[in-house]
Protein backbone atom coordinates (compact mmCIF):
# COMPACT_ATOMS: atom_id res chain seq x y z
CA UNK A 1 0.00 0.00 0.00
CA UNK A 2 1.17 3.50 -0.71
CA UNK A 3 0.70 6.36 1.70
CA UNK A 4 0.67 10.08 1.16
CA UNK A 5 0.59 13.29 3.05
CA UNK A 6 0.75 17.04 2.46
CA UNK A 7 1.15 20.24 4.37
CA UNK A 8 1.10 23.98 3.52
CA UNK A 9 4.67 25.25 3.61
CA UNK A 10 3.64 28.66 4.91
CA UNK A 11 1.11 27.44 7.46
CA UNK A 12 -1.80 28.89 5.51
CA UNK A 13 -4.86 26.85 4.53
CA UNK A 14 -4.82 25.24 1.06
CA UNK A 15 -5.45 27.62 -1.85
CA UNK A 16 -4.67 30.75 0.14
CA UNK A 17 -2.00 32.98 -1.35
CA UNK A 18 0.65 31.79 -3.77
CA UNK A 19 2.52 29.51 -1.38
CA UNK A 20 3.20 25.92 -2.32
CA UNK A 21 2.29 22.67 -0.80
CA UNK A 22 4.48 19.71 -0.10
CA UNK A 23 2.96 16.28 -0.03
CA UNK A 24 4.07 12.77 -0.52
CA UNK A 25 2.91 9.44 -1.71
CA UNK A 26 5.33 7.54 0.39
CA UNK A 27 7.29 10.65 0.92
CA UNK A 28 7.60 13.43 -1.52
CA UNK A 29 5.10 15.16 -3.79
CA UNK A 30 4.96 18.91 -4.14
CA UNK A 31 1.81 20.67 -5.24
CA UNK A 32 2.36 24.27 -6.15
CA UNK A 33 -0.36 26.86 -6.46
CA UNK A 34 -0.08 29.20 -9.38
CA UNK A 35 -0.83 32.90 -9.50
CA UNK A 36 -4.53 33.56 -9.14
CA UNK A 37 -5.09 30.00 -8.01
CA UNK A 38 -8.21 30.73 -6.06
CA UNK A 39 -10.24 33.04 -8.30
CA UNK A 40 -13.85 33.16 -7.27
CA UNK A 41 -16.54 32.67 -9.86
CA UNK A 42 -17.17 36.39 -9.90
CA UNK A 43 -18.33 39.44 -8.09
CA UNK A 44 -21.89 38.51 -9.03
CA UNK A 45 -21.60 35.23 -7.12
CA UNK A 46 -24.49 36.02 -4.80
CA UNK A 47 -26.76 36.45 -7.78
CA UNK A 48 -25.83 32.99 -8.98
CA UNK A 49 -23.52 34.05 -11.81
CA UNK A 50 -20.70 31.70 -12.83
CA UNK A 51 -18.47 34.46 -14.17
CA UNK A 52 -14.99 34.22 -12.72
CA UNK A 53 -13.12 37.41 -11.84
CA UNK A 54 -11.45 38.74 -14.98
CA UNK A 55 -8.07 39.39 -13.40
CA UNK A 56 -4.96 40.04 -15.49
CA UNK A 57 -3.57 36.65 -14.52
CA UNK A 58 -6.51 34.58 -15.62
CA UNK A 59 -7.06 36.68 -18.73
CA UNK A 60 -3.57 35.60 -19.74
CA UNK A 61 -4.48 31.98 -19.14
CA UNK A 62 -7.16 32.13 -21.79
CA UNK A 63 -5.68 34.65 -24.18
CA UNK A 64 -7.25 34.18 -27.59
CA UNK A 65 -10.04 31.96 -26.27
CA UNK A 66 -12.67 34.64 -25.88
CA UNK A 67 -16.16 33.59 -26.93
CA UNK A 68 -19.23 35.86 -26.78
CA UNK A 69 -21.59 35.11 -23.93
CA UNK A 70 -19.24 32.68 -22.17
CA UNK A 71 -17.73 33.19 -18.74
CA UNK A 72 -14.06 32.61 -18.09
CA UNK A 73 -15.01 29.44 -16.21
CA UNK A 74 -16.95 28.12 -19.21
CA UNK A 75 -14.20 28.93 -21.69
CA UNK A 76 -11.56 27.30 -19.54
CA UNK A 77 -13.60 24.19 -18.79
CA UNK A 78 -14.24 23.47 -22.47
CA UNK A 79 -10.67 22.40 -23.08
CA UNK A 80 -10.22 20.45 -19.84
CA UNK A 81 -10.57 16.74 -19.13
CA UNK A 82 -13.25 15.57 -16.70
CA UNK A 83 -11.47 13.27 -14.23
CA UNK A 84 -14.25 13.00 -11.63
CA UNK A 85 -17.00 11.89 -14.04
CA UNK A 86 -19.40 14.66 -13.06
CA UNK A 87 -17.54 17.78 -14.28
CA UNK A 88 -16.57 18.46 -10.66
CA UNK A 89 -12.81 18.13 -11.23
CA UNK A 90 -11.47 19.27 -14.59
CA UNK A 91 -7.84 18.97 -15.68
CA UNK A 92 -5.61 20.57 -18.29
CA UNK A 93 -2.05 19.25 -18.62
CA UNK A 94 0.46 22.09 -18.99
CA UNK A 95 3.56 19.89 -19.06
CA UNK A 96 3.55 16.14 -19.49
CA UNK A 97 5.12 13.97 -16.81
CA UNK A 98 7.01 10.70 -17.16
CA UNK A 99 6.61 7.16 -15.91
CA UNK A 100 3.58 5.57 -14.30
CA UNK A 101 0.59 7.31 -12.83
CA UNK A 102 0.31 7.46 -9.08
CA UNK A 103 -1.25 4.11 -8.12
CA UNK A 104 -5.07 4.28 -7.89
CA UNK A 105 -5.05 2.65 -4.44
CA UNK A 106 -2.76 5.32 -3.01
CA UNK A 107 -4.08 7.09 0.06
CA UNK A 108 -3.59 10.83 0.23
CA UNK A 109 -3.44 12.13 3.80
CA UNK A 110 -3.76 15.65 5.18
CA UNK A 111 -5.08 17.14 1.95
CA UNK A 112 -8.26 18.99 2.78
CA UNK A 113 -9.59 19.28 -0.77
CA UNK A 114 -11.16 16.19 -2.29
CA UNK A 115 -10.51 17.62 -5.74
CA UNK A 116 -6.81 17.94 -5.04
CA UNK A 117 -6.62 14.30 -3.98
CA UNK A 118 -8.27 13.18 -7.22
CA UNK A 119 -5.99 15.51 -9.15
CA UNK A 120 -2.79 14.18 -7.61
CA UNK A 121 -3.87 10.59 -8.31
CA UNK A 122 -4.18 11.45 -12.01
CA UNK A 123 -0.60 12.69 -12.36
CA UNK A 124 2.87 11.42 -13.28
CA UNK A 125 6.28 12.48 -12.03
CA UNK A 126 7.27 15.89 -13.33
CA UNK A 127 3.79 16.71 -14.56
CA UNK A 128 2.42 20.23 -14.29
CA UNK A 129 -1.34 20.57 -14.61
CA UNK A 130 -4.13 23.08 -14.11
CA UNK A 131 -7.28 22.00 -12.27
CA UNK A 132 -10.74 23.47 -11.78
CA UNK A 133 -12.51 22.23 -8.65
CA UNK A 134 -16.25 22.75 -8.33
CA UNK A 135 -17.43 23.75 -4.83
CA UNK A 136 -18.31 20.15 -3.86
CA UNK A 137 -14.67 19.21 -4.52
CA UNK A 138 -13.22 22.37 -2.96
CA UNK A 139 -14.51 24.55 -0.13
CA UNK A 140 -18.23 23.80 -0.44
CA UNK A 141 -20.96 25.99 0.96
CA UNK A 142 -18.72 27.47 3.66
CA UNK A 143 -15.84 28.68 1.53
CA UNK A 144 -12.60 29.69 3.22
CA UNK A 145 -13.10 33.26 4.52
CA UNK A 146 -11.98 35.86 3.87
CA UNK A 147 -10.47 34.94 0.51
CA UNK A 148 -12.72 32.13 -0.74
CA UNK A 149 -16.47 32.92 -0.85
CA UNK A 150 -19.08 30.16 -0.36
CA UNK A 151 -19.94 27.96 -3.36
CA UNK A 152 -16.81 28.95 -5.26
CA UNK A 153 -15.06 27.14 -8.10
CA UNK A 154 -11.29 27.35 -7.62
CA UNK A 155 -8.35 27.10 -9.99
CA UNK A 156 -5.12 25.33 -9.00
CA UNK A 157 -1.84 24.68 -10.76
CA UNK A 158 -0.14 21.60 -9.30
CA UNK A 159 3.30 20.21 -10.06
CA UNK A 160 4.07 16.65 -9.02
CA UNK A 161 7.79 16.63 -8.38
CA UNK A 162 8.15 13.10 -7.08
CA UNK A 163 6.51 10.32 -5.11
CA UNK A 164 7.84 7.29 -3.33
CA UNK A 165 6.22 3.89 -3.31
CA UNK A 166 6.10 2.55 0.21
CA UNK A 167 4.75 -0.78 -1.04
CA UNK A 168 8.05 -1.44 -2.82
CA UNK A 169 10.03 -0.57 0.30
CA UNK A 170 7.83 -2.58 2.69
CA UNK A 171 7.95 -5.62 0.44
CA UNK A 172 11.73 -5.50 0.18
CA UNK A 173 12.23 -5.03 3.92
CA UNK A 174 10.10 -8.11 4.57
CA UNK A 175 12.60 -10.29 2.67
CA UNK A 176 15.31 -12.24 4.45
CA UNK A 177 18.92 -11.09 4.21
CA UNK A 178 19.64 -13.94 1.80
CA UNK A 179 16.77 -12.91 -0.46
CA UNK A 180 17.81 -9.27 -0.40
CA UNK A 181 21.32 -10.25 -1.43
CA UNK A 182 19.88 -11.55 -4.70
CA UNK A 183 19.08 -7.98 -5.71
CA UNK A 184 21.66 -5.54 -7.09
CA UNK A 185 23.18 -2.99 -4.75
CA UNK A 186 21.33 -0.13 -6.46
CA UNK A 187 18.03 -1.68 -5.38
CA UNK A 188 19.18 -1.76 -1.74
CA UNK A 189 20.37 1.83 -1.94
CA UNK A 190 17.05 2.92 -3.45
CA UNK A 191 14.99 1.23 -0.73
CA UNK A 192 17.24 2.62 2.00
CA UNK A 193 16.85 6.11 0.52
CA UNK A 194 13.07 5.66 0.51
CA UNK A 195 13.10 4.67 4.17
CA UNK A 196 15.26 7.69 5.00
CA UNK A 197 12.89 10.00 3.14
CA UNK A 198 9.97 8.57 5.09
CA UNK A 199 11.90 9.23 8.26
CA UNK A 200 12.60 12.79 7.17
CA UNK A 201 8.91 13.46 6.66
CA UNK A 202 8.02 11.99 10.05
CA UNK A 203 10.79 14.03 11.68
CA UNK A 204 9.41 17.23 10.17
CA UNK A 205 6.05 16.31 11.68
CA UNK A 206 7.75 15.99 15.11
CA UNK A 207 6.99 12.25 15.10
CA UNK A 208 10.47 11.44 16.29
CA UNK A 209 9.80 7.90 17.51
CA UNK A 210 8.30 6.92 14.15
CA UNK A 211 11.14 8.64 12.31
CA UNK A 212 13.65 6.66 14.34
CA UNK A 213 12.01 3.40 13.23
CA UNK A 214 12.33 4.35 9.55
CA UNK A 215 15.95 5.44 9.92
CA UNK A 216 16.81 2.20 11.70
CA UNK A 217 15.24 0.17 8.91
CA UNK A 218 17.40 2.02 6.40
CA UNK A 219 20.52 1.47 8.49
CA UNK A 220 19.79 -2.24 8.93
CA UNK A 221 19.45 -2.69 5.16
CA UNK A 222 22.79 -1.01 4.57
CA UNK A 223 24.63 -2.77 7.39
CA UNK A 224 23.67 -6.26 6.41
CA UNK A 225 24.43 -5.73 2.74
CA UNK A 226 27.74 -7.28 1.76
CA UNK A 227 29.19 -5.26 -1.10
CA UNK A 228 32.46 -5.80 -3.00
CA UNK A 229 35.27 -3.47 -1.97
CA UNK A 230 34.89 -1.31 -5.07
CA UNK A 231 31.23 -0.60 -4.14
CA UNK A 232 31.62 -0.31 -0.37
CA UNK A 233 32.06 3.46 -0.61
CA UNK A 234 28.50 3.67 -1.98
CA UNK A 235 27.17 1.87 1.08
CA UNK A 236 29.17 4.10 3.44
CA UNK A 237 27.96 7.22 1.65
CA UNK A 238 24.37 6.05 2.10
CA UNK A 239 24.93 5.23 5.78
CA UNK A 240 26.28 8.67 6.67
CA UNK A 241 23.04 10.73 6.38
CA UNK A 242 21.10 7.96 8.14
CA UNK A 243 23.52 7.99 11.09
CA UNK A 244 23.37 11.78 11.25
CA UNK A 245 19.58 11.70 11.23
CA UNK A 246 19.49 9.06 13.95
CA UNK A 247 21.81 11.14 16.10
CA UNK A 248 19.59 14.20 15.68
CA UNK A 249 16.43 12.17 16.32
CA UNK A 250 17.76 10.75 19.57
CA UNK A 251 18.66 14.26 20.69
CA UNK A 252 15.02 15.20 20.09
CA UNK A 253 13.98 12.14 22.10
CA UNK A 254 16.24 13.32 24.95
CA UNK A 255 18.50 10.28 24.64
CA UNK A 256 21.93 11.94 24.37
CA UNK A 257 23.93 8.77 25.06
CA UNK A 258 22.48 7.04 22.01
CA UNK A 259 22.73 10.25 19.99
CA UNK A 260 26.43 10.38 20.81
CA UNK A 261 26.90 6.77 19.73
CA UNK A 262 25.37 7.37 16.30
CA UNK A 263 27.29 10.61 15.89
CA UNK A 264 30.57 8.82 16.60
CA UNK A 265 29.66 6.12 14.07
CA UNK A 266 29.17 8.87 11.48
CA UNK A 267 32.63 10.21 12.34
CA UNK A 268 34.13 6.80 11.57
CA UNK A 269 32.90 7.31 8.00
CA UNK A 270 33.86 10.99 7.81
CA UNK A 271 36.00 12.23 10.69
CA UNK A 272 35.69 15.86 9.59
CA UNK A 273 31.95 15.90 9.12
CA UNK A 274 30.77 19.11 10.76
CA UNK A 275 27.24 17.85 11.41
CA UNK A 276 28.51 14.72 13.14
CA UNK A 277 30.91 16.75 15.27
CA UNK A 278 28.12 19.18 16.12
CA UNK A 279 25.69 16.40 17.12
CA UNK A 280 28.33 14.79 19.30
CA UNK A 281 29.03 18.13 20.93
CA UNK A 282 25.33 18.67 21.61
CA UNK A 283 25.02 15.19 23.12
CA UNK A 284 28.05 15.69 25.38
CA UNK A 285 26.69 19.03 26.54
CA UNK A 286 23.42 17.38 27.55
CA UNK A 287 25.45 14.74 29.37
CA UNK A 288 27.37 17.55 31.14
CA UNK A 289 30.62 16.22 29.71
CA UNK A 290 31.85 19.74 29.12
CA UNK A 291 35.41 19.04 28.00
CA UNK A 292 34.29 16.46 25.42
CA UNK A 293 31.55 18.82 24.26
CA UNK A 294 34.11 21.58 23.77
CA UNK A 295 36.45 19.30 21.85
CA UNK A 296 33.71 18.23 19.43
CA UNK A 297 32.33 21.73 18.96
CA UNK A 298 35.74 23.32 18.40
CA UNK A 299 36.45 20.69 15.73
CA UNK A 300 33.09 21.42 14.14
CA UNK A 301 33.83 25.16 14.20
CA UNK A 302 37.15 24.51 12.51
CA UNK A 303 35.29 22.87 9.61
CA UNK A 304 32.59 25.56 9.43
CA UNK A 305 33.80 28.74 11.16
CA UNK A 306 30.77 30.81 10.16
CA UNK A 307 28.10 28.30 11.15
CA UNK A 308 25.75 30.12 13.52
CA UNK A 309 24.42 26.93 15.13
CA UNK A 310 27.91 25.76 16.03
CA UNK A 311 28.97 29.17 17.34
CA UNK A 312 25.77 29.51 19.37
CA UNK A 313 26.29 26.06 20.87
CA UNK A 314 29.79 27.06 21.94
CA UNK A 315 28.32 30.12 23.66
CA UNK A 316 25.75 27.91 25.34
CA UNK A 317 28.52 25.56 26.46
CA UNK A 318 30.45 28.46 28.01
CA UNK A 319 27.33 29.70 29.80
CA UNK A 320 26.38 26.23 31.08
CA UNK A 321 29.91 25.57 32.25
CA UNK A 322 30.00 28.87 34.18
CA UNK A 323 26.71 27.96 35.85
CA UNK A 324 28.10 24.53 36.67
CA UNK A 325 31.27 26.01 38.23
CA UNK A 326 29.25 28.53 40.22
CA UNK A 327 26.98 25.78 41.59
CA UNK A 328 29.98 23.63 42.46
CA UNK A 329 31.62 26.57 44.25
CA UNK A 330 28.43 27.32 46.16
CA UNK A 331 28.06 23.67 47.16
CA UNK A 332 31.61 23.50 48.53
CA UNK A 333 31.16 26.75 50.41
CA UNK A 334 28.08 25.34 52.13
CA UNK A 335 29.95 22.14 52.99
CA UNK A 336 32.89 24.03 54.52
CA UNK A 337 30.51 26.32 56.37
CA UNK A 338 28.76 23.33 57.95
CA UNK A 339 32.12 21.79 58.89
CA UNK A 340 33.19 25.04 60.47
CA UNK A 341 29.96 25.29 62.45
CA UNK A 342 30.39 21.73 63.67
CA UNK A 343 33.97 22.27 64.91
CA UNK A 344 33.02 25.49 66.68
CA UNK A 345 30.16 23.78 68.44
CA UNK A 346 32.46 20.90 69.49
CA UNK A 347 35.07 23.24 70.97
CA UNK A 348 32.52 25.10 73.06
Amino acid sequence: MMSAFSWPQNGMPPSVGSAGYKAAFGTKVTAREGSGAHQAEGSRHRAGSKDMGESASNQGVLEGDDAPGQSLYERLSQRMLDISGDQGVLKDVIREGAGDLVAPDASVLDITLWGMELGLLSMRRGELARFLFKPNYAYGTLGCPPLIPPNTTVLFEIELLDFLDSAESDKFCALSAEQQDQYPLQKVLKVAATEREFGNYLFRQNRFFDAKVRYKRALLLLRRRSAPSEEQHLVEAAKLPVLLNLSFTYLKLDRPTIALRYGEQALIIDQKNAKALFRCGQACLLLTEYQKARDFLVRAQKEQPLNHDINNELKKLASDYRDYVDKEKEMWQHMFARCGDGSTAGES
